[in-house]
């Protein structure tokens, strides 16, 4: 017999959202995860045709509910357990390169470095 509810942190949890039950939990009890508009705590229940919404990581993800899963399964079959609504991720902008910034592990700057450090800084 199929479950017909799910606890949300357990849900976020099985359909890998979150990367494990704690973090799941966790972000139920920041405020991170919503239920149909409301904020979810982690033993509020989720059904079929609730949209989920996860904050967390760099983006939102907005999903609704097409099956009930309280046990972790593989990335495959976690997708066909709801429609993905979320928007598209920002594209990634190359970002320019730090300036003055040394390799960790490089040890002090000489004397030379220091001198192109405060050029590229503007004040020498």
């Amino acid at each position: 017999m199929e479950k017909t509810t799910a606890r949300a942190d357990a849900w976020v949890w099985a359909v890998r959202l979150a990367k494990s039950r704690s973090l799941a939990t966790a972000a139920c009890k920041a405020g991170h995860v919503r239920v149909n508009g409301d904020k979810a705590k982690p033993a509020t229940p989720v059904r079929v045709g609730d949209r989920v919404v996860v904050r967390g990581g760099e983006r939102e993800r907005i999903v609704v509910v097409r099956k009930i899963l309280v046990k972790r399964v593989g990335a495959a079959v976690a997708v066909e357990a709801y429609e993905d609504q979320s928007p598209p991720p920002p594209p990634k902008a190359e970002r320019p390169a730090p300036i003055g910034v040394r390799d960790r592990g490089a040890g002090r700057p000489t004397k030379k470095d220091r001198r192109q450090i405060e050029r590229l800084r503007g004040r020498g």
